[in-house]
């Protein structure tokens, strides 16, 4: 292949500058914020702002309630950021904040009049979702094609753009600059969504599920084909493309990673040139979240084709997959730029287009006959037919290869204890692990029936009613950061806590907008109700003494608090010491309590986007007389996971 070179920018916003990685972000004592402290306001340019910021936020009380004022509420908060937090980063950026504030107050006055006509309009549109994590509303940019027919029926490809890190990808930043996406992705007639992923935390935990928050939005006003889902993306967006691949591999129908980081300790040591080593055994064990390498297997299930340049270091992210699939008997398909760094070559990118396009003519088979699948949590459970619903352990490998051939189907399982299969034949024979065979006959032909089966005694048999007592379930399994990746309210005490948590309380809030992009919702004790209760995961700070929530449930808790402090299993701790931890609530165990934790990573992990991994299990034990620092919320004196029924562990799980 000849050298060529791409002429176009390797990011998605040229606002979105990156800042580099490098040794001097090896440093935990020395840590340079992120995002950056912005340029000071001049008072003209201020009041200015605030003016229309009023007017906006006028115009959103006069339009209530309406489904459509995500739409506008998104310019809103990307102003009222800028202005609070000093989000402006350059003199360049001023510009970009009144364009963004007079956009926001165009669209208000067309609702306000019942008006909307970029739900209709075709090229680059800015949309907007209400978020179920925090409530707040998110951007995202949708290239809507020329072709496209808002009357007609047929339904259109539709492929994900996951964009680069950009330490100053603000609202204002990402919504002013969207269209300078222009060209990035060659794909005609295909929907193009670029999620804003809550900034720069690389599509992790809310970052995730914002994801599919864009999808469904998108698919209630769009046409979208699901069987033609594409998952694309640069840098931290490649890194994106590997997560999302193994994650949820029969969801897409072809993946195209383009540089971008695969796992943690090898891309860290290479990279950052940071020595993980000595990391403690709990974060080695939760590194498996999003160590896609580890799950390699599961790119048997999606037709994937990498992109690197020849010289860049990121080329590593899909060498060390290709190593990883190759001992799983996969080869990759990895398009290398000549002599390119971090963008891509121009002939390169032109034979990455041409294999996408090829496959997604083909389009993904809806019920395929075969699939591999790994995991090592039951946050990422499904794949084609089968729902994993139980693991011998948590965060240990499990695995089930299907084979289906019309009504028969072969399956060979490890590590799981529960799965549910949905099927569509009449007559079903079921051979599970070469040894029992189990028969469903008389279904309803052609229509969905799911058999929910479960491991006893080494032995599979179908059930039909839900485990009795707590046990680890999808979407309820740890650790502390799950808590952060569906509705949560923070809990503050009425009572007095102690300065520890004060500080952790307040550290919580300032760094889920900082680094989520959201007002973190916060509610005295006395004001949860019955609603939150059901709806929400709780967020408890303090103790029984100072939290009339956690005074409700302190006997249910895996935790007894007493005069002299509290105790773990048979451990006593002083009351120098905080405990950290994730459980079912005794008050609806189909939500979380946590205790004391916002999100465990923090400042020092913000400056690589491979440490943005949780750095705290289902438990920890804090000893608060050690301050807490940019790693760590104090010194970390136990930390462990419970069992599958949520019971304490010998050892800590470990």
């Amino acid at each position: 292949m000849p050298a060529r070179r791409l002429t176009i920018p390797c990011l998605l916003f040229v606002a979105a500058i990156a800042f580099a990685d490098g040794p001097g972000d090896n440093v935990p004592d020395k840590v340079r914020p992120v995002p950056p402290l912005g340029i000071e306001w001049k008072k003209e340019d201020a009041d200015e702002v605030r003016s229309g910021l009023a007017e906006l936020q006028g115009l959103l009380k006069e339009i209530g309630a309406n489904e459509l004022r995500p739409d506008v509420e998104i310019y809103e908060k990307a102003v009222r950021y800028a202005l609070n937090y000093r989000e402006v980063f350059d003199a360049k950026g001023m510009p970009a904040v009144k364009k963004v504030l007079k956009e926001g107050l165009d669209r208000a006055k067309l609702l306000k009049a019942g008006k909307h006509p970029w739900t209709t309009q075709t090229g680059y549109v800015v949309r907007g979702y209400r978020s179920k994590i925090d409530g707040s509303a998110q951007p995202y940019g949708l290239l809507v094609p020329k072709e496209y027919e808002f009357k007609a029926e047929s339904k259109h490809r539709l492929d994900f753009w996951w964009h680069g890190r950009g330490e100053v990808l603000s609202e204002v930043n990402f919504i002013a600059n969207q269209q300078n996406a222009s060209g990035v992705i060659p794909a005609p007639g295909a929907f193009i969504l670029f999620p804003y992923g809550r900034y720069c935390c690389a599509n992790k935990l809310a970052g995730e599920v914002d994801t599919f928050e864009c999808l469904d939005h998108a698919q209630r006003f769009y046409r979208v084909d699901e069987s033609r889902l594409v998952a694309r993306g640069f840098s931290m967006g490649g890194a994106a493309c590997w997560q999302f691949a193994v994650h949820y591999p029969t969801l897409w129908c072809a993946n195209a990673p383009g540089a971008g980081f695969s796992e943690t300790p090898e891309f860290l040591r290479v990279f950052q040139k940071e020595d993980t080593s000595h990391a403690p055994w709990y974060e080695k064990k939760l590194w498996r979240m999003y160590d896609c390498t580890d799950s390699a297997i599961n790119i048997f299930n999606l037709p994937t084709v990498a992109y690197s340049g020849e010289i860049d270091s990121q080329k590593q992210a899909a060498d060390i997959m290709s190593r990883a699939m190759e001992k799983e008997g996969l080869k990759l398909t990895h398009i290398i730029g000549p002599k390119t760094g971090h963008s891509y070559e121009k002939g390169a990118k032109a034979e990455v287009n041409k294999l996408i396009d090829e496959i997604v003519a083909k389009g993904k088979p809806a019920d395929p006959a075969e699939f591999k699948f790994t995991t090592y949590t039951l946050r990422y459970n499904r794949c084609a037919w089968v729902e994993i619903t139980g693991l011998e352990k948590h965060w240990e490998k499990a695995s089930v290869h299907g084979k289906k051939n019309g009504g028969d189907y072969e399956l060979t399982t490890s590590g799981v204890t529960r799965m549910k299969l949905t099927t569509r034949e009449r007559d079903i024979t079921f051979k599970i692990d070469g040894k029992a065979t189990l028969e469903m006959k008389g279904n309803a032909a052609g229509k969905p029936h799911v058999t929910d089966l479960i491991k006893v005694a080494g032995r599979w048999a179908v059930v039909g009613t839900e485990p009795a007592g707590l046990a680890k379930s999808p979407g309820l399994q740890g650790p502390i950061d799950d808590a952060f990746m569906d509705s949560f309210v923070m809990v503050a005490p009425s009572g007095k806590p102690s300065a520890w948590v004060e500080k952790e309380m307040k550290h919580a809030v300032e760094h889920w907008r900082n680094q989520f992009r959201g007002d973190a919702p916060m509610k005295k004790d006395s004001e949860i109700t019955d609603a939150d209760i059901a709806k929400s995961n709780l967020i408890l700070w303090g103790d029984p003494k100072s939290n009339a929530v956690l005074a409700k449930i302190a006997d249910k808790l895996p935790i007894t608090w007493t005069d002299a402090g509290f105790t773990l299993g048979t451990e006593a701790y002083p009351a120098s010491h905080q405990p950290i931890l994730i459980c079912p609530n005794p008050l609806n165990p189909k939500k979380y309590v946590v205790l004391n934790s916002g999100f465990t990573f923090r400042e020092y992990d913000y400056l690589n986007n491979a440490r943005q991994v949780p750095k705290l299990p289902d438990y920890a034990i804090v000893d608060t007389s050690v301050p807490p620092n940019a790693r760590y919320p104090g010194k970390v004196v136990r930390a462990g996971f419970f069992g599958e029924k949520w019971q304490l562990l010998p050892n800590d799980g470990q």
